[in-house]
């Protein structure tokens, strides 16, 4: 079938209903419940783009089995073109939530087509995995398949020991294999649009290496998200029933992150891509160069999601007339820097990006790295503090929607406009700014930048560990061995 409109998506959810919890709640239809439906609602409206006449072209391409229109984000892409054509469609989408969806689809379609562009890593395990992943990717790109992942087992301790590893107590574990499969019991976290996708991937991290003792716990699967045993646990919702005008992040892009728990659940075979292979599940993400397309991704969005706050702050600005205050427009400027940093390393990711052994088209992961690091740990941080700065007392004194329709309206007209801008408009906007830096959906958004990635500190170790300093050394020791320096 060629790409899905919102309401298929929609309407795929309602047949397949999965067993999820939201405080201390069943819930009966992620769909209609009011915690989830604004979150379904808006990736619905992604699949829409997707069959807007005008966007077409740029959001889909035809499918090498039927010919029909498919997502663009399911390309293997073999040049560089391909790569700045995905990561066009790629900003479109990440537009449509402000850089705010972490989790829009684009991302798992980028994994897995990443996988079947190096689809004989996964055939050093078992012949058979190849055709896994091949079969695995051409489903979900046929069917427009929306697909969360979790990664990380839960923990007793922050440093797990034995008991929780091997065990399996905790972690997620290889029970049994059967003919049918493979038994799967325990937990993972943190499956971010997982109530309301169609199907959960389980993989390893590489922040999180298995020890050669974890044979157990060394798999690689997917499987719908209504799969018996497979259960959801919701965090609180931060779309809190409000209005677009009062919560308008909030109220629309609400993804949901959620625990997942496998009771002895049934892995059909045809559905695992590693089992049993410490050092290939380790090694998957460098070995397929997955990591530098989920890369692309995540940078573009990041990217994205500065020039919305750009955006959001010069409006501030103009709205208070506050533009010609030097320590203002050095907090403007600051935010340019960062987008134009961002969009150096997007860049310089495509600029120097090369075919990986199976002809395969990857983005250059030292420039992507390097934009992620510094935006979860310092940019992104920063960009909600100079909001806070910007908008002041203005986030705080934010009369309602409804304020504007009961007796007190005229008062609010009357001393809530500026120069530039009406009362009502001036609410909207430092509403807006307010949902961005201050609300609880604002918290989770600082959380989860700078958490999703994995642990900072363990990935800059890591960074230490593996990137190649020696071409910078032998230049310096060439330097300290100069007797003389021309012009001396």
């Amino acid at each position: 079938m060629p790409v899905r409109t919102g309401q298929e998506y929609i309407s795929g959810l309602k047949d397949r209903p999965r067993e999820v919890w939201l405080n201390g709640e069943r819930v009966k239809d992620v769909t209609t419940h009011p915690a989830l439906r604004n979150g379904v609602r808006s990736v619905a409206a992604l699949y829409d783009m997707q069959h807007d006449p005008s966007l077409r072209e740029e959001m889909t391409f035809a499918s090498p089995t039927t010919g029909e229109p498919v997502g663009l984000s399911f390309m293997v892409p073999k040049t560089i073109d391909d790569l700045v054509r995905r990561r066009e469609m790629m900003s479109r989408w990440a537009w449509a939530s402000c850089g705010m969806m972490g989790r829009s689809p684009d991302f798992m379609n980028s994994i897995f087509s990443a996988w079947a562009g190096s689809a004989d890593y996964f055939a050093q395990d078992r012949p058979e995995y190849k055709q896994n992943v091949l079969n695995y990717h051409e489903f979900i790109r046929e069917n427009d398949v929306t697909l969360t992942h979790a990664l990380v087992n839960l923990q007793r301790r922050r440093n797990p020991g034995p008991t929780d590893i091997l065990s399996g107590e905790v972690a997620l574990t290889l029970v049994k294999e059967t003919d049918a499969g493979i038994v799967v019991k325990g937990s993972r976290t943190l499956a971010t649009l997982g109530p309301i996708s169609d199907e959960i991937a389980i993989y390893p991290v590489a922040s999180h290496r298995l020890d050669e003792t974890a044979r157990r716990q060394s798999f690689s699967f997917s499987i719908p998200c209504d799969t018996p045993g497979v259960k959801f646990l919701c965090r609180e919702s931060f779309d809190l029933g409000r209005s677009h005008f009062n919560h308008p992040l909030g109220s629309r892009f609400e993804e949901m992150d959620s625990v997942v728990f496998f009771n002895n659940v049934l892995v059909p075979w045809e559905r695992v891509f590693l089992l049993g292979d410490v050092e290939l599940c380790n090694g998957y993400g460098m070995g397929t160069q997955s990591d530098s397309h989920t890369g692309h991704q995540i940078l573009n969005r990041c990217l994205v999601k500065t020039e919305f706050t750009l955006g959001l702050a010069d409006l501030i600005v103009d709205t208070l007339g506050s533009g010609t205050i030097p320590h203002v427009q050095e907090q403007v400027a600051e935010l340019i820097t960062y987008r134009d940093v961002l969009r150096s390393c997007v860049r310089a990711a495509e600029a120097d990006a090369a075919p990986n052994q199976w002809g395969m088209m990857c983005p250059n992961i030292n420039a992507l790295r390097a934009g992620r690091n510094v935006f979860g740990r310092s940019m992104y941080p920063r960009m909600v503090e100079i909001i806070q700065l910007l908008g002041t007392g203005s986030l705080m004194a934010l009369p309602a929607e409804a304020d504007f329709e009961a007796e007190i309206g005229p008062e609010l007209e009357q001393y809530f406009a500026t120069d530039t801008t009406n009362a009502r408009d001036r609410a909207k906007l430092f509403h807006l700014a307010w949902d961005a830096s201050c609300s609880a959906f604002s918290g989770r958004q600082v959380l989860y930048e700078r958490m999703f990635g994995g642990n900072p500190v363990r990935n800059s170790i890591t960074l230490f560990q593996n990137y190649d300093k020696e071409p910078f050394k032998k230049k310096v020791r060439r330097f300290l061995e100069l007797e003389d320096w021309p012009g001396n």
